[in-house]
């Protein structure tokens, strides 16, 4: 199915999408640490980190009760999950042609300050006219009004807007707005890449 003539806007996730932790060039302590964060629904904690109602001093405190190790230790590897986000190969060249063929690009993310404060650094951030962070909003993914705020800031139409997300339960939570969606496969995105472009170029 091609989009090319109904769609206009194209909205990227971020974790798992547009940046990940390369696991080749990971240690097997910091996946191993932070495998919580591909359950099929994220804990509660790191949720409310991610709404912005947690710091994370808080986050850092759980994670250690949870995992059992020091402080230390925990906000090292807080530190390298950060510091090792980088853009998935495949999208960062299928947002680049993107952009060169007209559409409009944007984030909407679940994403702690720490974490998107990084990601806003990177190269490919540039290439986006807009985005909506759920610790700016204080709502997430896939709760309604966080995908309402898309909307309703850059004037999109719903009909011409495509949602590209990892989470079934959030690309299932825009198509119930009227937004399209597709399931990014977070373990294959040169595949997931490639249909996109089959869709949209």
């Amino acid at each position: 199915m091609r989009y090319l003539c109904i769609m206009k806007n194209l909205v990227f996730d971020l974790g798992g999408v547009v940046f990940a932790r390369n696991k080749k060039n990971c240690p097997q302590k910091l996946l191993d640490f932070f495998s919580f964060v591909r359950a099929e629904r994220m804990p509660e904690f790191w949720e409310e980190y991610d709404r912005g109602t947690a710091t994370l001093d808080e986050v850092t405190d759980t994670l250690c009760r949870i995992k059992g190790c020091s402080r230390d230790a925990c906000e090292r590897l807080l530190a390298e999950a950060i510091a090792r986000q980088e853009p998935i190969a495949p999208t960062e060249r299928l947002l680049s042609d993107l952009k060169r063929a007209g559409y409009r690009l944007y984030v909407l993310s679940n994403m702690s300050r720490e974490f998107i404060d990084f990601l806003r650094r990177q190269p490919v951030y540039g290439l986006f006219d807009g985005e909506v962070v759920s610790c700016e909003e204080r709502t997430v993914k896939p709760e309604p009004r966080i995908y309402e705020l898309l909307l309703e800031r850059y004037g999109l139409d719903s009909a011409e807007t495509l949602f590209v997300d990892d989470r079934p339960a959030n690309v299932a939570a825009a198509q119930r707005l009227g937004i399209g969606g597709f399931l990014f496969d977070y373990r294959d995105p040169q595949g997931a890449c490639d249909a996109l472009r089959r869709m949209l170029l």
